[in-house]
């Protein structure tokens, strides 16, 4: 039975980004986030207005969304109580965030160059979208303050290994990211059912395991 019900928390279910900026003195800082959302070429981003990531994507309107596989749970689990402020917000301090200025170090994680924009992707994420931002929109309500950034991809690194041969299309089943919901991580790259709207598009998706319609 349905019941209205006031939910502290509304994060059913996204994709977690490790998304990299540089800060002011040139260096890289790789934050984790999981409140983004893809349409065509371009990507909506949501961020904390205390983030430093937020200062940074706001001064130098560039960034790479590295996409993080669920095997890479462990190096953004290291990187979730920290910060690259190096004054770190009061209310972040109650939670127990530290200071970190040296991101990739602390998540064990390899910085390689970036193609068309100023900060580093992550080597060990196999799938890596360098992106210009394009706009921000203030997002608040009562209890906290975000941006939402829209920013457009301008180049997209992606593993051989995640494509299917001879087409520009990711294979669902070979791509598994991890998946944060109510912060809690979660990864499975099993097919539950075939998609009517995949096959509407024809997709050329070779699924192992389909299910079949009733």
């Amino acid at each position: 039975m349905h019941k209205v019900r006031d939910l502290k928390v509304l994060y059913f279910g996204t994709p977690v980004v490790l998304i990299s900026s540089r800060n002011p003195d040139g260096s890289a800082n790789l934050a984790p986030m999981s409140s983004a959302w893809w349409l065509g070429q371009s990507c909506m981003l949501g961020l904390g207005d205390s983030a430093q990531t937020t200062a940074n994507l706001r001064r130098e309107r560039e960034c790479v969304l590295n996409l993080a596989p669920s095997s890479l749970v462990d190096a953004v689990d290291r990187l979730a109580m920290t910060t690259g402020a190096p004054v770190v917000p009061r209310h972040k301090a109650e939670m127990g965030y530290r200071y970190e200025p040296r991101k990739f170090a602390a998540a064990a994680l390899t910085e390689q160059p970036s193609e068309l924009v100023a900060p580093p992707r992550v080597l060990e994420c196999p799938i890596q979208l360098e992106c210009e931002v394009v706009a921000a929109h203030p997002f608040a309500d009562h209890n906290a303050s975000a941006t939402a950034f829209h920013v457009t991809v301008r180049r997209a690194h992606v593993d051989d290994e995640l494509i299917i041969p001879g087409t520009r299309y990711v294979d669902p089943i070979a791509w598994d990211p991890l998946i944060m919901k109510f912060c809690e991580f979660f990864g499975d790259a099993r097919n539950v059912r075939s998609s009517r709207l995949a096959a509407g598009w024809r997709m050329p998706h070779d699924l192992r395991t389909p299910a079949a319609f009733s």
